[in-house]
């Protein structure tokens, strides 16, 4: 969910819209084959969480080329607008999306309450959608809905292998903080509910504050052992330099989720990144088979490595494309998508992937410190696994089966 960063232009290059008219069909492909597959790409490409808009355009885009645009096997039509960030524009967007575009699938918005924003849409016309980021524990639970696939993360799960590390760290006092939106409130609820130390202070400022000199000065008054903090793009980038340059890091340690420890982060902060760390259900140096072509083909595409945020996009387009696989094509069957979406028959680059009975994955959470790789670039390293097959808090709350 990070805010806007300038980016060469070579990566801000437009996420290509393939049309295709099928002429005839080669013999045994249903006729339902001959209209594309069509997928509705809510990106936040500017606004306070553009950066994160432009790792998942780019994941798509590759994704997409690898595919040799398509889905399934069958011609695909990616249709892309622009939401800003803002759950008003994005609902109109996706009425556009049902209405004339009459979508197949639907993903791509970054923030948590835009997400809850267009979801009573998306369900009411039976569209599926496949979360490329965002994870509220509204759909995780008594919401949970059929055509919702968190396929990214709940939200508070992060932060649950946070607290569980600095718990197993024997940390006794932690300050932490986050921006006062749903995806900021259920982070923080997610580290205090496996924290077993003291809060010393739960802060919860402005989505898009830059100045964190108030802030730091109450760091400096609770004295904590840690710090955790939920500050995505440009709102990390601003308060882990504002917090190194006050001299905190050398007595406190500073903790996060990956959505302010990744490599676009990395890039705009550089040194005072290090010794940070982070958890996340992904990582560039898992070492499975899908996970090293994914990281080896994308830095290819874009000559860096990519984020949780281009991870998780890619895994939703291989989503769509083995269930449009499974169900040959007929993506007008809803109930077989469903189903095909359910089995996610595909090869995730974190490795074995499984939906839990609320359609949010069971996975694992691991640990990752900031340092130097071999060629001296700032990186993450993974150093452990918190949280094993972990189910999210709410998955109980949920009615389906």
């Amino acid at each position: 969910m990070p805010a806007s960063q300038s980016r060469p232009a070579s990566r801000r290059s437009a996420l290509s819209v393939a049309l295709f008219t099928v002429l005839s069909l080669a013999a045994g492909v249903p006729a339902h084959a001959a209209d594309p597959i069509k997928v509705g790409l809510a990106l936040d490409i500017s606004g306070p969480f553009a950066a994160g808009g432009a790792e998942t355009r780019d994941a798509i885009n590759l994704a997409v080329k690898l595919l040799g645009n398509k889905l399934g096997g069958y011609p695909a039509e990616f249709i892309q607008a622009d939401t800003a960030g803002s759950p008003d524009q994005a609902k109109q967007i996706v009425d556009r999306f049902i209405q004339q575009n009459r979508i197949d699938f639907f993903t791509g918005p970054t923030p948590s309450n835009v997400a809850l924003a267009v979801g009573p849409a998306l369900f009411a016309a039976k569209v599926p959608f496949v979360t490329s980021n965002p994870g509220p524990s509204q759909y995780a639970g008594a919401q949970c809905n059929p055509y919702f696939f968190g396929q990214s993360y709940q939200n508070d799960t992060w932060d649950e292998a946070a607290g569980q590390w600095a718990t197993d760290q024997k940390l006794k006092t932690a300050f932490i903080i986050a921006p006062n939106y749903p995806a900021g409130r259920d982070h923080l609820t997610g580290f205090k509910r496996t924290y077993k130390g003291q809060v010393v202070a739960e802060v919860y400022g402005k989505v898009g504050q830059l100045d964190y000199a108030a802030e730091l000065a109450q760091i400096r008054a609770a004295k904590p052992e840690a710090v955790y903090f939920f500050l995505p793009g440009g709102m990390g980038i601003n308060f882990i330099k504002q917090f190194v340059g006050a001299g905190l890091s050398k007595d406190v340690k500073l903790v996060t989720s990956p959505a302010s420890a990744d490599e676009d982060t990395i890039a705009a902060v550089g040194d005072p990144m290090l010794g940070l760390f982070s958890t996340s259900q992904w990582s560039h140096d898992l070492p499975n088979a899908a996970n090293q072509k994914f990281v080896a083909e994308f830095r290819k595409a874009y000559n860096r490595y990519p984020t949780f945020y281009a991870a998780q996009a890619y895994d939703a387009i291989l989503a769509m494309d083995a269930a449009a696989k499974d169900v040959k094509g007929d993506v007008k069957n809803k109930e077989a998508v469903l189903k095909a979406l359910k089995a996610a028959n595909f090869q995730s680059i974190r490795g074995p992937f499984k939906y839990d009975t609320n359609n949010f994955p069971i996975q694992d959470y691991y640990l990752r410190v900031i340092g130097k790789d071999s060629e001296g670039r700032i990186t993450n390293k993974t150093l452990s696994t918190p949280l094993k097959g972990y189910r999210d808090a709410y998955h109980a709350q949920c009615k389906m089966k």
